[in-house]
């Protein structure tokens, strides 16, 4: 069983998920940095930023075409309240002062991998994307059963969607130069931790397992 793990990407039956690459998280400006100062936020965010910029956000937009050109379905979710006051939000959300309003800027997908106008978008207000969207439901009305995972943040809600899609029988592969987190250490930690449960790929081994694919 261990190999059923290991098995290639089949263009007909894959999904792409990006999590959380959006104003709030990924845009110098975004709620999530609001506040901070130009010193806190090279301490705290330098690396992220200089990382994200400088290779993940074109590893990502180089997934999105090879997928778009093999007609692999592509779906987003991103963090955003159903509400504008955030009361739906998750008490974990709540505690941890999560709050992107529906509708807002924050919310909006970044521009560099923006969504389509028929891709889905699923606003969730949980680490893990299968515990507060419908995203089980779509993916097995598609008839998905590999999803290639992208975003923000490895170590959270990357982790979450793992092992929640592990467990509800979705052959997961981690995009490992498509996904970052706030600093090297916490990427490296994260990678060993779910090597377990996933495959993990770079880039360009999933372009070529998507060209590849019949």
């Amino acid at each position: 069983m261990e190999k059923m793990r290991e098995k290639p990407l089949v263009t007909g039956e894959t999904a792409l998920l990006f999590v959380d690459v959006q104003n709030y998280s990924a845009h110098r400006e975004g709620g999530a940095f609001a506040g901070a100062e130009s010193g806190e936020m090279e301490e705290r965010y330098g690396w992220f930023f200089r990382e994200l910029e400088g290779r993940v956000l074109a590893n990502m937009k180089a997934l999105l075409d090879a997928c778009r050109g093999a007609g692999v379905e592509v779906i987003y979710t991103v963090i955003e309240s159903l509400t504008r006051d955030g009361r739906d939000n998750s008490l974990d959300y709540k505690i941890s002062g999560f709050h992107v309003p529906r509708g807002s800027w924050d919310g909006k997908v970044l521009d560099a991998i923006a969504p389509g106008d028929d891709d889905i978008v699923l606003p969730k207000t949980s680490s893990s994307v299968f515990i507060s969207t419908n995203l089980d439901y779509i993916l097995r009305n598609l008839g998905v059963k590999q999803l290639v995972l992208s975003g923000l943040l490895t170590d959270q809600c990357i982790e979450s969607a793992i092992r929640d899609g592990a467990d509800l029988g979705y052959l997961v592969t981690q995009a490992t130069d498509a996904c970052l987190t706030h600093s090297a250490e916490r990427q490296e930690n994260s990678l060993r931790a779910t090597a377990g449960y996933c495959r993990q790929r770079t880039t360009a081994e999933i372009l070529e397992e998507l060209h590849a694919s019949p």
